[in-house]
């Protein structure tokens, strides 16, 4: 920050320099006038006049060069600065966060609103220096050539000035609406382009494009409103500029034909009042420009402003590294006014398995979330090697887990790159290690361009099972302490399935691993499964005692076994 005030003092500086170039030059006129006047008696030629008028034009148009360029690049600074600190923020927030927003919303804020406000803090405050310097500097210089004319020549900016303030805060209501069409707008665009296969598929064009067209229209329309109290204001500015022109005409060529007022001070003064009718009509820009600035710095700062929910501990747990102990005490979890979880209790020693299994809407998913703290957990609910969760540094909880989520997601990238990501530095052999554990190896590689094959927007070049054993590989890759699979093979089939299933078994070794699934084969050879249902424990033991106790789990599992026997048949 200290660089950006450094940057603007500077520009400041060359504005000052700017303006008193082009200030000077009516002075000059002045001087040049008085000179045709009394050829004889006058101390230059008005030629002499005439080359320190090209002087100072030619100083002005370098000095206002310099001027531009540092206050523009400061506020290129400022917003490169913003940037940063809205991704830094992004990556802080959680994911009670990300579930109330859309992605073009955001989108719309690091792109549309950080160009507003860089505009604000670039060109507006360019505009407000030369504005202001120019406005003290000829009114001044008008006053000491006839305090009388300029008096009549600022009879009209009163007028304007209560103008301007009674249409400000209208300006603010509508930039702000503007920008929040713009952001539903792109939010449309964004969803409709991932979803274009879906929109394809159910012959869903047309309804697209009349959804995009109705929100098109609304942004256009809030725009329009936007451009026409603008187009109003500007003309506003010009006019005052106008009028005053006209008054200085009336009333100074009167005054210089009675004698009172010299030919060279009314040329002076003319030139001192047209000075100041540009930057009157930039004032309707500028406060455009800073209505505008201030309606997208404040959703910025909705941003910036916004704290996770999920917060690194005051003091965190001194340990290098964790073991894979579990254990949930009475663990209670709501979505708002919505209980999820009621009283989880149970125990989960190092290098054992742990299997959930339950209808949809039970809670799986949502504990195992949990774990990874990926919401906000209550003290002394969950506790690994015997800490609590909550005093774990979120870099070393998250770092011992390796976490594959019921929909795994895949970057625009290549195959390789995507399982990577869970490992730094990971090298060709390793990650097709982790594939073939995965089950992906040899798929891979009847690519043509094998692990360097582009995986498209959100993986959409490969199928459902493949983005499943990719997600897989990656974490396979990272070699947590702890392995939370949440349904990862719901996509694959059951021959499939079998050889994950047995790769995994060799790799698991003294991990802890926890496995949600809907397919009881992919839990049975787990040391302990709990059947959830609404948020409760329903039934729990090794999957002989389960289908001994005849309960929920051993119908279950008749179903599914029942059913893989007629699909084999």
């Amino acid at each position: 920050m200290q660089i950006r005030r450094r940057s603007y003092l500077l520009g400041g500086l060359f504005l000052l320099a700017t303006n008193g170039c082009a200030l000077f030059i009516p002075w000059l006129l002045k001087l040049a006038v008085e000179s045709l006047q009394s050829l004889h008696t006058a101390p230059h030629p008005p030629s002499f006049y005439g080359g320190l008028i090209i002087g100072a034009a030619l100083l002005h148009g370098t000095v206002r060069v310099f001027s531009r360029t540092t206050l523009l690049h400061a506020a290129r600074g400022i917003e490169y600065q913003i940037r940063d600190e809205l991704y830094a923020r992004l990556l802080k927030l959680d994911q009670s966060f990300f579930a109330g927003e859309r992605t073009g919303d955001l989108i719309s804020r690091f792109s549309n609103d950080l160009t507003n406000v860089r505009m604000l803090v670039g060109f507006g405050v360019l505009n407000i220096i030369n504005s202001f310097v120019i406005y003290i500097a000829a009114l001044a210089l008008m006053i000491r050539l006839s305090p009388a004319l300029t008096v009549f020549a600022v009879i009209p900016f009163p007028v304007m000035i209560f103008i301007v303030k009674r249409m400000s805060a209208s300006m603010f209501r509508r930039s702000k609406k503007s920008q929040e069409e713009l952001a539903r707008l792109t939010a449309a665009v964004e969803e409709n382009v991932s979803a274009a296969p879906l929109i394809k598929a159910y012959c869903r064009e047309d309804a697209a494009i009349a959804s995009f067209r109705e929100a098109s229209g609304r942004y256009m329309a809030s725009n329009m409103r936007v451009a026409q109290l603008r187009g109003f204001m500007i003309p506003v500015m010009a006019a005052t500029g106008a009028t005053g022109t006209l008054i200085v005409l009336l009333v100074g060529g009167g005054k210089v034909v009675a004698g009172a007022l010299t030919l060279g001070d009314f040329v002076a003064f003319n030139g001192y009042l047209a000075m100041l009718i540009w930057p009157t009509i930039m004032l309707g820009w500028i406060l455009n420009l800073s209505q505008r600035g201030a309606a997208s710095m404040e959703r910025l700062n909705w941003i910036l402003q916004a704290e996770p929910r999920v917060d690194e501990p005051a003091e965190p747990a001194a340990i290098a590294a964790l073991q894979g102990d579990l254990e949930l005490r009475n663990v209670v979890f709501s979505y708002g006014a919505e209980t999820i979880l009621h009283g989880i209790s149970l125990k989960i020693a190092k290098g054992a398995r742990l299997g959930i299994v339950g209808p949809i809407g039970s809670g799986k998913s949502t504990l195992v979330r949990l774990l990874a703290r990926l919401y906000r957990v209550e003290n002394d609910m969950i506790f690994i090697d015997g800490i609590d969760i909550n005093r774990i540094s979120l870099a070393l909880l998250r770092d011992a887990i390796g976490f594959v989520p019921q929909e795994g997601f895949l970057f625009s990238r290549t195959i390789a790159e995507n399982i990577a990501y869970g490992k730094e530095g990971a090298s060709e052999d390793e990650i097709a290690e982790a594939a073939r554990m995965a089950g992906l190896h040899d798929e891979v590689c009847r690519f043509p361009e094998g692990y360097a094959t582009l995986v498209g927007e959100r993986g959409i070049t490969l199928s459902g099972g493949q983005k499943q054993r990719t997600a897989i590989a990656r974490a396979l890759l990272k070699d947590p302490a702890i392995m939370i699979l949440d349904d990862p093979l719901s996509a694959v089939d059951a021959k499939t399935e079998e050889e994950i299933l047995a790769n995994l078994a060799n790799y698991y070794g003294n991990r802890t691993v926890i496995i949600v699934s809907h397919r009881i084969s992919a839990l049975r050879d787990c040391d302990l499964i709990i059947a959830l249902e609404d948020g409760r424990i329903a039934e729990q033991g090794s999957h002989a005692q389960l289908l001994e106790l005849g309960g929920k789990y051993a119908a279950l599992y008749r179903e599914q076994q029942l059913r893989r026997e007629i699909e084999d048949y």
